[in-house]
């Protein structure tokens, strides 16, 4: 079953061309990253935490291999968690 990535998805219809652009991709590429359709790249990844605020993470769009691409985050993850 594939996940929908509705904080990404509600992000996508508000989002000026300006934001959009930083994410380093198109609008209907975001949308077939939200649908799971694709997988964002590390970099597009990174660029949709941060234009998002955070409210759509790494670990969400790369929940297979967040670990190994970003593996700072592992502590930051288990702080989070505890």
């Amino acid at each position: 079953m594939r996940t929908k990535h509705t904080k990404l998805l509600e992000w996508i219809k508000q989002a000026s061309d300006e934001a959009v652009s930083r994410t380093l991709t198109t609008r209907g590429y975001l949308r077939q990253i939200a649908y799971s359709n694709k997988t964002a790249s590390p970099e597009v990844a990174a660029a949709i935490e941060r234009e998002t605020g955070g409210e759509v993470t790494r670990q969400q769009l790369r929940p297979n291999d967040w670990a190994d691409i970003w593996p700072e985050l592992k502590a930051f993850s288990k702080k989070s968690a505890a």
